[in-house]
């Protein structure tokens, strides 16, 4: 049965997965960027956006898993945009510019309707109005035996935590402290929804902590 995995989520110390003041200029908010730091060297990171390069080693090994198996992803809508309330047009099309590194279905949440976008590529969006259950469901279908991949942001991951949906989580704990913003484990019991560490390894730019659910 495919699974829905997340991988390469990044939090400070402090247990924030952005930091205040998300807008166009700061879709990570204020201090957001650095908890990627670990990410942004690897080779792996690299190559999926299509430049050369990049460092080898634990980070990269876990970068790396991110795009093992994967058929489609799902992402709330923060993630695809900082567009709030009702689509004034079809004029944003994400961050990424018209070729998106996913190249994949990518499943946006969302409470206003959109027709799909396709992307050069191979990366189609679409935007489900349906809620998490209806998301998963679609992403499952369209990923054709393999597993679905959930980005962010922070309150997209803790609806598919509180709901159990997650069956594999990677954190990347980074040397920051945030002081405020997103926080991930505010009121999550992870030991109650059936979660448990299941590998750890430090590096110098990063603590990764994986979490499996059973």
């Amino acid at each position: 049965m495919p699974k829905l995995r997340v991988h390469g989520f990044s939090i400070s110390l402090d247990g924030y997965g952005a930091g205040p003041g998300q807008d166009a200029r700061n879709p990570l908010g204020h201090g957001g960027m650095a908890l990627h730091g670990w990410a942004f060297a690897t080779r792996s990171f690299r190559a999926m956006h299509g430049e050369p390069g990049g460092l080898t080693g634990t980070d990269d090994d876990f970068a790396a898993r991110g795009n093992e198996g994967i058929g489609a992803w799902i992402m709330g809508r923060n993630m695809f945009g900082p567009v709030r309330g009702p689509w004034p047009d079809e004029s944003w099309r994400g961050w990424w510019g018209e070729d998106p590194p996913f190249r994949m279905p990518v499943f946006v949440l969302t409470h206003h309707a959109r027709p799909p976008l396709p992307m050069q590529g191979g990366t189609v969006f679409h935007f489900v109005t349906g809620g998490i259950e209806e998301a998963l469901a679609r992403a499952g279908q369209a990923a054709g035996g393999r597993d679905v991949r959930l980005g962010g942001g922070v309150a997209t991951l803790r609806a598919f935590l509180r709901a159990a949906l997650v069956d594999e989580l990677h954190l990347a704990v980074s040397p920051v402290l945030l002081g405020e913003g997103e926080a991930l484990f505010s009121g999550l019991d992870l030991p109650a929804l059936g979660y448990h560490v299941a590998e750890h390894a430090a590096t110098a730019a990063a603590t990764h902590v994986v979490l499996r659910r059973e």
